[in-house]
């Protein structure tokens, strides 16, 4: 009875790897949500589903919930697993969205690269190329778009990106001082969250919002090569 149960085991544990890996590779990922950053949107312990192929079918969007390595501008790399197997069982039950690497974000991609990104206007709304945002659709309820003042033009290659939970997110906002001024690189994107796949209760889709679709949006001008130019007043991460 120990003999065949300890092979059932074996055996899911080969089945997850042959096809947890592939997909991790090719097609899509699972990520398991670390934090409130994304609530009520997300809440810890959220399963979803990455798409890996959406920089290559259309790129990303204003408005798209995005999975992004934060190595080299948001923070040191991981410490490295003492060893092969260890390295192995960490990294299976990352892709298999068990776990988290403690080095990949999720946050809603507000600015694209040459957008003017503000807060705020004299109504208390965030403006993207000058046309403020009405953010109800996804922002926490009872929220404000954001405590902290800042002003970025977001340099090409790279993203301007916020928390739903604009109150307890660490995101654009709280790295202007870090390597490209807040803003992450779109090479770093692993993938476009587009399905909550756990807890069954919170099954569904994740589309673009309304607000950060609208055609005012994309009259936005080119961002000259470099740095971020960011008007970084003291505030909360």
């Amino acid at each position: 009875m120990r003999g065949r149960l300890l092979r059932d085991v074996l055996l899911l544990i080969g089945l997850a790897v042959l096809f947890t890996v592939p997909a991790k590779a090719f097609v899509a990922q699972a990520f398991l949500v670390p934090t409130g950053s994304m609530a009520d949107t997300l809440r810890p312990g959220d399963r979803v589903l990455v798409n890996r192929l959406a920089d290559h079918l259309g790129g990303v969007h204003r408005g798209d919930i995005v999975v992004f390595s934060g190595t080299g501008s948001w923070g040191p790399p991981p410490p490295r697993a003492p060893g092969l197997l260890a390295r192995w069982y960490r990294d299976a039950l990352t892709a298999a969205g068990l776990a988290s690497n403690g080095t990949d974000y999720i946050k809603r991609v507000i600015g694209l690269p040459g957008d003017r990104v503000a807060c705020c206007d004299a109504r208390g709304l965030i403006t993207v190329n000058g046309v403020p945002l009405h953010e109800g659709e996804y922002l926490y309820p009872g929220e404000r778009p954001s405590d902290q003042p800042f002003h970025v033009t977001v340099p090409p290659g790279r993203l301007w990106v916020m928390g739903d939970h604009r109150a307890d997110s660490d995101d654009s906002r709280g790295h202007r001082y870090d390597p490209g001024s807040g803003t992450v690189p779109e090479s770093a994107v692993v993938g476009r969250a587009f399905l909550v796949v756990w807890p069954p209760a919170q099954l569904g889709s994740l589309p673009a919002p309304a607000a950060l679709s609208r055609p005012a949006l994309l009259h936005r001008q080119p961002a000259p090569a470099g740095r971020a130019r960011v008007a970084a007043p003291s505030g909360r991460r």
